[in-house]
């Protein structure tokens, strides 16, 4: 059996590298998440997209606390850490070429970056296909991929359409999901909003960015290759409050 920490959409440096959301963001990793992995002896973590929230620029106060609170933990524990690209990580619209995960993080030991292709990833006989955000450049081999895959989850930084991209507003452009009903179960990160229907799941973020996350459950999730599940691991650490008087 093999349990693998699912993540999407950290946006390290959200809301213009504010250091109020950079501590909020490592109070959950300090407090929830690592704690979280340590006690299950988890050793596999997969990152859906979006690691970083600026596209064409880095704050080096941004990365010097990523990698104090989240990339060297990884290291330090050993983590096999799978990550595909997201929209906020690469430079331009219409190709991965140049993307902050590759530009970053190169030196970290046992970090997998999948930009341009599709990744098949097998544990405990349970089969994955990993899929970096899709652009003009892909978007013809990755669906080739999806289709021909025997793969029995698909997990990747997808926009379909029909989901809730926040509180009641929905995509109108998008991935058919019919392309996706002949899996067990599709795993996304993109929309921060946490959604369901069938097999597709929208993870939603880990904690919240800004007021639309407001009221909502954060958290991180952990796959079961056993049971071939997911659990949700709640952060209960809220930023927005409302004060009634």
């Amino acid at each position: 059996m093999t349990k693998i920490a699912i993540i999407n959409d950290t946006h390290f440096g959200v809301r213009l590298d504010s250091p109020v959301f950079l501590d909020h963001q490592e109070n959950f990793f300090k407090n929830v998440f690592f704690p979280e992995i340590d006690k299950q002896k988890i050793k596999i973590v997969f990152d859906l997209g979006d690691t970083f929230d600026r596209r064409k620029i880095i704050n080096l106060n941004t990365l010097k606390r990523s990698r104090h609170f989240f990339f060297n933990e990884l290291q330090k524990r050993n983590i096999e850490y799978h990550a595909v690209v997201g929209n906020h990580s690469v430079y331009y619209k219409n190709t991965n070429e140049i993307n902050s995960m590759d530009l970053l993080l190169n030196e970290y030991n046992n970090f997998n970056f999948y930009i341009h292709e599709t990744k098949e990833l097998e544990f405990d006989n349970v089969k994955f296909l990993l899929v970096p955000w899709l652009t003009d450049v892909n978007i013809e081999k990755c669906l080739d991929d999806i289709k021909n895959t025997n793969a029995s989850f698909i997990l990747g930084h997808f926009e379909i359409k029909g989901f809730e991209y926040m509180k009641g507003s929905i995509a109108e452009h998008g991935l058919d999901r019919k392309i996706f009903e002949t899996f067990e179960g599709v795993y996304s990160g993109h929309f921060h909003h946490p959604s369901h229907y069938n097999n597709i799941k929208y993870l939603g973020a880990q904690y919240e960015m800004d007021w639309s996350d407001y009221g909502e459950k954060r958290g991180f999730h952990i796959f079961d290759t056993k049971k071939r599940n997911l659990k949700f691991i709640e952060n209960k650490t809220k930023i927005f409050h409302k004060i009634y008087y």
